[in-house]
């Protein structure tokens, strides 16, 4: 799975869950001129502006000190949203039964998107169900996973 370098993740992980939030996942997309650092939040009651506002406050005074992303970069605190993107093997196992969608680096079985049912995970290989197919897909072979949501429509008669 890609997620920001190791360093930034030891560097940023421990002021965030500092303020009582998850840290779900940094995504670090580096560039010269226009390089992006973007950090996923989340906590049991979901998150507002405010708590974006504080991360990043915090984040940035770390940042600013310790100087570990050369150039410039724009910094941003999210909400993982209904959507949310998947970092960590422990991340299948709390969502096992949810549906997620699944870019590999490599094809298997002749896909490189399979979008199923997390079925269960065992060591690092998570098991997705996709109508009568079922993947043993190792963690290491995604390159993105998000979660689909659920959408539930109420139809409204006339």
């Amino acid at each position: 799975m890609k997620q920001a370098p190791e360093h930034l993740v030891n560097l940023i992980e421990p002021v965030v869950e500092g303020l009582g939030y998850e840290c779900v996942g940094i995504d670090y997309h580096p560039h010269p001129r226009h390089g992006l650092l973007r950090i996923y939040i989340d906590k049991e009651n979901g998150i507002l502006v405010d708590d974006c506002s504080k991360v990043s406050h915090q984040v940035s005074g770390v940042l600013d000190v310790e100087d570990p992303i050369p150039g410039n970069y724009q910094l941003e605190i999210s909400s993982p949203g209904e959507d949310r993107p998947f970092f960590k093997v422990s991340q299948f196992e709390r969502f096992i039964g949810s549906t997620v969608l699944v870019n590999l680096f490599k094809p298997i079985e002749n896909r490189k998107k399979i979008k199923g049912s997390i079925e269960g995970v065992a060591g690092d290989i998570i098991t997705l169900k996709e109508g009568d197919q079922v993947f043993e897909v190792p963690f290491s072979a995604m390159s993105k996973a998000r979660l689909v949501p659920e959408n539930h429509f109420i139809k409204k008669s006339i």
